[in-house]
């Protein structure tokens, strides 16, 4: 009997740690970007601009409704009925029906139908401008944690350091081998990083909650810090990245496809001058005798021609011809500076390689001599502080190059490709 009931714990336990490591989303870069544009609630309230924009162009393809219109006059003195009739009777009222329907010229709903669906491509170009910088803000949350979780595991690693270093100084003190003041100088640094270490988890879980709230993920999340992080170097030189941004970039497309969409919409401004006839036919029986009409109308086209929305249709199109060229501008500006701070950041972090081994050198060494007496805490101290502030410039350095990265992939627009 204790042993079935020890195994059902050990099940409970088991099947309690598999759906806390189930619940929890372990995130590299790359899998961070991929499911925010998968599940990012914004952007699929901003995917539906899509097909509401589907919608205008099933709007476009309807043609216009005909008009039934009815009128009846029923004679109101009795004294001019007719001979041996009621009021009731078809001799003593005149009924009109017509039926008409507005003509849509060929080339209005043509133009019309066109600028709907040019309105469908500019919605879609939109939405993939906005997954671009949705995959900016997630690459740099995601790079924030990974260097947070870092520093993190640092400090722990140089807080466990020193808790022994402060256990062993509380012997040496016992046995009168250092000073009080000496102890206290190694707790003092103990509860600095007590307090750092508050600070970092807050920070880290903060960033945490952000990252989850721009992937969209219901359950918790981490970084993972053992894999490398993939980073795709750029192997054409500026002038060729420049170039293939012109063309590849989401935020050139939706202006080039604003273009096209308002100058079609220029077109239909155009047709809408031309006014609308309506056509139809009449049915009107007078007094019991039948009569057979046609109906023909159309606007005279003296005072409204449409000038208004013709140009606001020229002035939109030539704002968007601006947007492109500012658009250009932009483009050359953004990655000639993300190019030119990614290389920089590149050749930065190449040079940490000699000062992190020497940092490293200069502590073990250090603590070698302090731990036989040959220097003193000080000395120890300040190297420990040096080994530490070396690290967390080394991860600073890292952040500043990952996200050099992740912005020449923004401006490059190959950030859509993770």
């Amino acid at each position: 009997m204790k042993k079935l009931f020890l195994l059902a714990v050990v099940t409970s336990v088991l099947t309690c740690i598999h759906l806390v490591a189930v619940a929890q989303t372990n995130f590299t870069l790359a899998a961070a970007i991929d499911t925010a544009r998968t599940n990012s609630p914004v952007l699929k309230a901003q995917y539906m601009n899509i097909a509401a924009a589907q919608a205008d162009v099933t709007t476009a393809k309807l043609r216009p409704n005909p008009n039934l219109n009815n009128q009846t006059l029923q004679l109101a003195n009795s004294a001019h009925f007719a001979p041996n009739t009621r009021w009731s009777s078809n001799s003593n009222r005149q009924v009109w029906y017509q039926l008409t329907k507005p003509i849509q010229w060929p080339n209005q709903r043509k133009y019309k139908i066109e600028t709907a669906s040019k309105d469908v491509t500019v919605a879609d170009n939109e939405y993939q401008e906005n997954v671009r910088n949705l995959s900016l803000n997630v690459g740099n949350s995601w790079i924030t944690c990974w260097v947070l979780k870092k520093r993190l595991a640092l400090l722990q690693d140089s807080k466990g350091n020193l808790d022994t270093l402060v256990k062993i100084n509380e012997l040496r003190y016992k046995n009168q081998v250092i000073t009080q003041t000496d102890l206290a100088r190694t707790k003092v640094l103990l509860d600095q990083y007590n307090l750092q270490l508050s600070v970092f988890q807050q920070d880290y879980m903060n960033e945490l909650q952000n990252l989850r709230l721009l992937t969209g993920i219901p359950s918790s999340v981490d970084i993972d810090t053992l894999s490398d992080v993939q980073t795709l170097a750029p192997s054409a030189t500026l002038d060729s990245l420049i170039a293939q941004t012109m063309d590849n970039r989401s935020d050139v497309a939706l202006v080039k496809s604003a273009i096209d969409e308002r100058n079609s919409n220029v077109k239909y401004q155009k047709t809408l001058a031309v006014p609308q006839p309506q056509l139809g036919i009449i049915y009107n029986p007078q007094n019991s005798v039948p009569y057979i009409g046609f109906y023909a109308a159309i606007d005279l086209p003296f005072f409204n021609r449409n000038q208004g929305g013709i140009k606001k249709a020229y002035i939109q199109a030539q704002q968007a011809n601006q947007e492109l060229n500012t658009t250009q501008r932009t483009i050359q500006t953004e990655v000639t500076t993300a190019y030119n701070t990614y290389q920089l950041q590149k050749q930065n972090l190449a040079k940490f390689s000699g000062i992190l081994s020497q940092s490293q050198q200069i502590l073990d060494n250090v603590k070698y001599a302090y731990l036989r007496g040959g220097t003193t805490i000080i000395d120890f101290l300040d190297a420990q502080r040096n080994w530490y502030d070396t690290r967390l410039l080394y991860y600073d350095g890292l952040q500043s190059y990952y996200q050099s990265y992740i912005q020449l992939l923004f401006a490059t627009g190959l950030i859509n490709q993770l």
